[in-house]
Formats: structure tokens, C-alpha cells, sequence
């Protein structure tokens, strides 16, 4: 539920006129985004693979592919095409 007010964090900081802060939140909650996309899935694809739970497995795979599009393109057009 608080997702919405984190990935704003940063700009409401910068629209505030605090640069800084919104540096130093961007980084924060960037990376943790990323550590939450990547970590959530897996897992929960492992738990679901020793668990033995097809469906739950199918799922996860599902949740790693939706969640792997956000960060290609974070890593995409966020660090290789910056100029």
C-alpha cells in the first residue's frame, strides 16, 4: 500500500527544493525496489519447488517474467542509455 508514496518520495523531495534528499531517497528506495523484484519471486519459486506445489511454481515464474520487465528497462534506459 505504501509503494505509491515510495517511488514519489523522490520527486516530491525535489519538488519541496530538496535535491539532496532526493538523491539520497532515489538511491534508497531504487535499490530496494530492485532487491524486492528480483528476491521476491525467486523465493517464492524456491519455497514453492521444495513445498512440491505446481500451481504456486507456475505462479512465481509468472510473477519473476512481470517483475523482470520493470528492471530490464530500469537497466536499459536507467544505466546503459544515460547520457
Amino acid at each position: 500500500m505504501a509503494s505509491p508514496l515510495i517511488l514519489l518520495a523522490p520527486a516530491i523531495a525535489m519538488a519541496m527544493g530538496l535535491p539532496e534528499v532526493r538523491a539520497e531517497s532515489g538511491a534508497m528506495f531504487g535499490l530496494a525496489a530492485l532487491i524486492s523484484a528480483v528476491a521476491a519471486p525467486t523465493v517464492g519459486f524456491v519455497v514453492s519447488h521444495f513445498a512440491r506445489r505446481q500451481r504456486a511454481r507456475r505462479r512465481f515464474v509468472i510473477m519473476g517474467a512481470v517483475s523482470s520487465v520493470p528492471v530490464l528497462f530500469f537497466l536499459v534506459f536507467g544505466l546503459l542509455l544515460s547520457e
